[in-house]
């Protein structure tokens, strides 16, 4: 069973993760989108969206720095544990708030509108439920263990083991005495990869990340060439020649 949850399970969701980006990139170009409704509703949107995503960005950065890093190398840099522990712990929970909130406004902007919610589709559905759990289980894990409770270095634990991962080496004995909330956050976070690309969340391999250092689109400049002049009129032009051959 240890084997089924820590090995199989994480390389399953991988692989469908991958895949079905593949697929969907070579043939749903068309539904490639955000499916964005802001026409639809703007003013719950303007609050809910940046604090949604500013709040998604901060935990997903944690995760990085939590799971890939290893702890010799914050060490090795200056930062000690209690350092690091706090910057986590109260870095999590203020994006985590974040998170919670921007998902919170844009659940009720879907429910209370009427014209939002009949443009949600069943995987919107099924997308926001996931988010909520996924989002339930995190903050439980910080604010519930971290916070509030004894606390739980998961960096000598799931994070060695979610590096095997991707060595072909995860030791699975590591998450057997994980506590029960970071297991189910730990699956939990696979289980969402696995959805990811059958939703709109493919969106996020679209930013305009060109836009930060294209060059400026000149109109016209203060000391430009002079303006070239408009070719005379066909019946001008006609005349002019005949008047020269004559």
């Amino acid at each position: 069973m240890s084997t089924f949850v820590w090995i199989v399970v994480p390389y399953a969701c991988l692989a469908v993760f991958l895949v079905v980006h593949v697929w969907r990139w070579r043939h749903d170009q068309f539904g490639w989108t955000t499916h964005t409704s802001q026409l639809l509703e703007s003013r719950i949107l303007r609050l809910g969206s940046p604090l949604f995503h500013l709040g998604a960005f901060g935990v997903i950065g944690g995760h990085v720095m939590g799971l890939l890093v290893p702890a010799s190398v914050t060490a090795k840099i200056g930062i000690s544990e209690h350092l690091y522990h706090a910057a986590a712990v109260w870095g999590g929970t203020i994006t985590g708030v974040m998170l919670v909130t921007g998902l919170a406004l844009l659940i009720a902007r879907r429910v209370v509108n009427g014209r939002v919610r009949r443009a949600t589709t069943t995987m919107d559905k099924v997308l926001y439920a996931a988010l909520a759990a996924m989002v339930v289980l995190g903050m439980t894990a910080t604010v519930g263990t971290n916070l509030l409770g004894d606390g739980y270095d998961y960096r000598e634990t799931i994070a060695v083991w979610f590096r095997g991962i991707f060595w072909f080496s995860p030791q699975t004995h590591l998450m057997t005495d994980t506590p029960l909330i970071y297991q189910l956050h730990a699956i939990g976070g696979f289980l969402f990869l696995a959805l990811w690309p059958f939703t709109r969340l493919v969106h996020v391999w679209s930013a305009p990340l060109a836009y930060l250092w294209r060059p400026y689109v000149i109109y016209r400049t203060r000391h430009g060439a002079p303006p070239t002049p408009a070719p005379a009129p066909a019946t001008v032009r006609d005349r002019t020649l005949h008047n020269t051959r004559r």
